[in-house]
């Protein structure tokens, strides 16, 4: 398992910073003397908090804003890390609090415009946390991480995703792909006895359970981003991952025929029957419980699901994951895979404590790191120095996933622009409910973004 997550952190750490890096710079250094100028102002009037770090005497007021849900699946890593945090800093005042997902990003938007986000907030890496950064609206972490780094704990290389101009910003959490998750009992009833592992396989199963009466998908509409994992995964596999990496990183349009084809492959299985139609205004969590519940033969959605999984006696004999598989080899192959480091904690330039704030930040999340990797909730972004003998076995499938991963596309949502980002969903939902085709979505795309 140790030498599968070291082959992992090399592979994640290549295409990640080939992905990710390239849009930071390009939005970064449109602002690049601003950034600067606030990250000397923010490192120069917190000196003393920032050498002298946490103790258990440090006193400070902080909050804490991020998406770990009730529902969500990492909410215990974060219960466990911050129970650690306070018992090893009683004295920090620490409060926290969670949104859905869809509704703090627009949370989050409207309190960085008006300078009143929480002092150590969640946010996504590449251009969703680049927005903040370029409006001077995030604390720099380069004093605070030099000594995880320097000791090894964290590699530079995870902060590939949260670098603007040679300077970081975020503490990564753990990292996610898309995976497809399959029902074997569903499965066993058409008879495979393993998740498809070509495309054509994959129809002819599908064809098989809509016979025998199952929809063999459950896709929440009511949240456009469950949407993005089946349409992303469906492109990146008939044209390639470099050739949707470069539309996400605005390096060539949206007017590329592949994807208008991947949307009628998409609408094609929706008109075929594979999808359940009640799914168009359903939550991410009726489909999710519909799916382990047997309505579903399978579920393509984040790994941060195997925690959920393997936490269900009754389910986790059933369940196994896989990657989409290859659509077009012409142009694509296994291994290219929709994910890679995005969850990060960053801190408010706008703090009272900012420095204490850095330093807790980079504290907590290295254990939201471990417990989320011993949940299952996710991969390693930083060392693993503890013993993980007990993590699930559809994480380690996962490990074993990307540890032969060619490359990865970070979510379409989160490497772009805030502004861009918006525009892309709104079009991915009109996919899902039929109201645009392949030929509008491109061209609608291409018009309203590049």
């Amino acid at each position: 398992m140790k030498r599968i997550l070291a082959t992992l952190l090399v592979v994640v750490m290549v295409f990640s910073l080939a992905a990710c890096d390239d849009k930071g710079g390009n939005s970064s250094n449109n602002t690049s003397n601003n950034t600067t100028d606030n990250t000397t102002s923010n490192t120069t009037s917190n000196d003393t908090s920032s050498s002298t770090g946490l103790t258990a005497d440090t006193k400070a007021d902080l909050k804490m804003w991020c998406i770990a849900t009730e529902s969500d699946s990492n909410r215990k890593s974060y219960e466990n890390a911050i129970a650690d945090m306070k018992a090893a800093y009683p004295n920090v005042n620490f409060t926290w609090e969670a949104f859905e997902n869809e509704s703090y990003k627009e949370k989050i938007k409207a309190a960085m415009a008006a300078d009143e986000v929480s002092d150590i907030f969640f946010t996504w890496s590449c251009a969703f946390l680049g927005d903040f950064v370029n409006q001077n609206k995030v604390y720099c972490l380069d004093d605070v991480l030099a000594k995880y780094i320097s000791s090894g704990d964290l590699p530079e290389v995870m902060l590939g995703n949260t670098t603007y101009n040679g300077k970081h910003y975020g503490v990564p959490l753990t990292m996610n792909i898309v995976g497809l998750f399959a029902n074997m009992d569903i499965l066993k009833e058409v008879g495979y006895n393993d998740v498809p592992a070509t495309y054509d396989d994959l129809i002819k199963c599908c064809d098989a359970l809509v016979a025998k009466g199952y929809y063999p998908f459950g896709c929440a509409g009511g949240e456009t981003w469950c949407v993005t994992e089946y349409l992303e995964s469906i492109i990146e596999k008939n044209i390639g991952a470099d050739a949707l990496n470069d539309i996400f990183l605005a390096r060539s349009s949206y007017n590329n025929q592949g994807v208008a084809d991947s949307v009628k492959i998409f609408q094609d299985m929706i008109d075929k029957g594979y999808f359940d139609p009640a799914g168009l205004t359903l939550g991410n969590d009726e489909i999710k419980t519909n799916f382990m519940n047997g309505k579903y033969a399978f579920y393509m959605n984040g790994t941060w699901n195997c925690a959920d999984f393997a936490a269900n006696a009754d389910f986790y004999g059933k369940v196994k994951v896989s990657e989409f598989p290859v659509i077009d080899s012409s142009k694509s192959q296994l291994g290219q895979l929709i994910g890679g480091p995005s969850d990060t904690l960053a801190v408010a330039a706008s703090s009272k404590n900012a420095a204490i704030a850095g330093e807790y930040a980079a504290a907590l999340g290295k254990l939201i790191c471990k417990y989320g990797y011993l949940d299952g909730a996710g991969l390693p972004a930083w060392k693993v120095d503890y013993d993980d003998s007990k993590v699930n076995g559809l994480t380690k499938k996962v490990s074993e996933i990307c540890a032969a991963a060619k490359a990865y596309v970070l979510f379409g949502d989160t490497a772009m622009s805030a502004a861009d980002k918006d525009i892309y969903l709104a079009y991915v939902a009109k996919v899902y409910t039929k109201d645009v085709d392949g030929a509008g979505f491109i061209s609608g795309l291409a018009k309203d973004i590049r």
